[in-house]
């Protein structure tokens, strides 16, 4: 059994909460340390609980809480070496670095989690699968497109954690100048609701049983649109599509393999 909660899924801070119920941790830290509190609470835990953060890539909205949340509580801090290189000094001095090269496993106690190379404007950017042998949660946000490698991380999931960030037509009448539009677009941008919706039809299993749309634009995208997207290129699928809140929690997800 894996349980897991979306803290934040937008450009305000992006964080997650996985863990098996013994152990738990974070997939980046983007909110504040009061903030994190607060949703942490809310599913009966605290900062002190956790036992690792484990860092996508160095952009703000992905690491702004690194810094005084390692400092207070000491959490180790796991990321690739040029994401470390890249930090933004605003963080200040980040505790107990920990650093791994993208293909690693870390395990926390019964929880292995994997690293993966994922396409996006960073240093050295990775997403993860997290697995306790006989579930698997797979986790793949901020990037432009999808490679083989990515299919093959994520294959087999129990549940997928997926960007949906933005629909091609809103970007292109939106309000955003050419240069936005095209970093936005490229294959080191993020990822489109069309090209989310191949990559779930491609992944689609019997024993998948959850998917959670995040990372979704404001300004480009609506959570309809997007969320209909994924269930027809699910074509019947049983599995429950999600979207997640960009500036508040989800649900604490729960599912077994």
């Amino acid at each position: 059994m894996i349980k897991f909660a979306l803290l934040g899924s937008g450009s305000s801070g992006n964080a997650t909460l996985v863990t098996d119920g013994t152990n738990a941790f974070l997939i980046d830290n983007g909110l504040s340390l009061k903030r994190l509190e607060e949703r942490l609470g809310a599913v009966g835990l605290c900062p002190s609980d956790l036992k690792g953060v484990f860092v996508t890539h160095e952009h703000g909205d992905h690491v702004q809480g690194l810094g005084v949340l390692s400092r207070k509580h000491r959490i180790p801090v796991f990321l690739t070496e040029g994401t470390r290189q890249s930090l933004p000094a605003t963080l200040g001095h980040v505790e107990k670095l920990e650093t791994v090269e993208a293909g690693d496993t870390v395990k926390i106690g019964g929880l292995s989690i994997t690293s993966f190379s994922i396409a996006h404007d960073a240093a050295d950017p990775v997403s993860y699968t997290v697995t306790n042998g006989s579930t698997k949660l797979g986790f793949a946000t901020d990037f432009g497109h999808t490679s083989h490698l990515v299919r093959t991380r994520l294959a087999n999931s129990n549940a997928l954690v997926i960007e949906s960030n933005y629909c091609p037509h809103l970007l292109r009448t939106g309000s955003y100048p050419p240069k936005i539009q095209q970093r936005i677009s490229s294959r080191s941008g993020h990822l489109s609701n069309h090209d989310a919706a191949k990559l779930l039809s491609e992944l689609a299993h019997d024993a998948l049983q959850l998917v959670v749309l995040v990372h979704l634009s404001r300004e480009n995208n609506l959570p309809a649109l997007a969320s209909r997207l994924a269930r027809e290129a699910l074509a019947g699928h049983p599995a429950e599509v999600v979207v997640a809140p960009p500036d508040g929690s989800s649900r604490l997800f729960e599912v077994q393999g």
